[in-house]
């Protein structure tokens, strides 16, 4: 009974945070609900820390979008549907920390790496949403990731080191949020590393599958977040 007040007030900000999103047209509807419903799953596991790590990539990643978006349209490279966000793009990039938030909250044994691999995957969707959406605004140089040879800014795959730098930043936050809560050391370095990790593994599959039309941008976006999430139980494994 304790705890029936602390998830009426999650459940209270859940729908704020749904209405807010509904309202100012950041999702669609269905999107609105998927991401409730994630967000549930991520209070389970990981506690009102899990919650904010969702809210700060929500936050910087709708941030990033809407910088400069006169300028990315003219180029062509704003974002579709005037960067509403659809349940498919949702999953794509908080399932699989619904995921773990489900695992940690069914088995309380592995709950502590359930909630760093959750960090993990955060990290690695912030890093790949900044990455790209700042990187084409403030890119100097643009390079296919597999070649290393010059490539057209906004293509999948392209990359630059403005972009994989202020990703890097994204994973900082992201980082610097979960110590807060769970400690520094060895996790902060552990999440930079996942961030980088899954957000350059994002552009090798945009390199490779994507532009083979074999994986499509939310299928890339889920993995991403799932090896953020394997690097940190990688990780995990070899310091034990």
């Amino acid at each position: 009974m304790a705890m029936l007040p602390q998830l009426g007030l999650v459940l209270l900000l859940l729908g704020l945070g749904m209405f807010y999103s509904w309202r100012a047209n950041k999702l669609t509807p269905n999107a609105v609900w998927t991401g409730g419903g994630l967000g549930l799953l991520i209070y389970l596991g990981a506690g009102f820390t899990g919650l904010a790590l969702l809210a700060l990539f929500f936050g910087l990643g709708t941030a990033a979008s809407g910088w400069r978006v006169a300028d990315k349209r003219r180029l062509g490279l704003a974002e579709a549907n005037k960067g509403r966000r659809t349940a498919g793009q949702v999953l794509a990039n908080a399932g699989v920390a619904g995921l773990l938030g489900l695992l940690g909250w069914q088995y309380p044994q592995v709950a502590p790496i359930c909630q760093l691999m959750l960090a993990g995957s955060f990290a690695a969707a912030t890093a790949d949403t900044l990455s790209s959406e700042l990187g084409n605004v403030y890119g100097r140089r643009y390079y296919n990731i597999i070649t290393l040879k010059p490539d057209t800014r906004g293509l999948d795959g392209v990359i630059s080191l403005e972009g994989t730098l202020l990703g890097l930043a994204g994973s900082t936050v992201l980082a610097s949020a979960y110590c807060l809560s769970f400690g520094w050391v060895p996790a902060f370095w552990w999440l930079l590393l996942a961030g980088t990790v899954g957000n350059l593994s994002d552009s090798i599959l945009g390199a490779t599958l994507e532009r083979r039309h074999y994986l499509a941008n939310d299928a890339v976006n889920f993995f991403n977040t799932l090896i953020g999430a394997l690097t940190i139980a990688a990780l995990y494994g070899l310091s034990l």
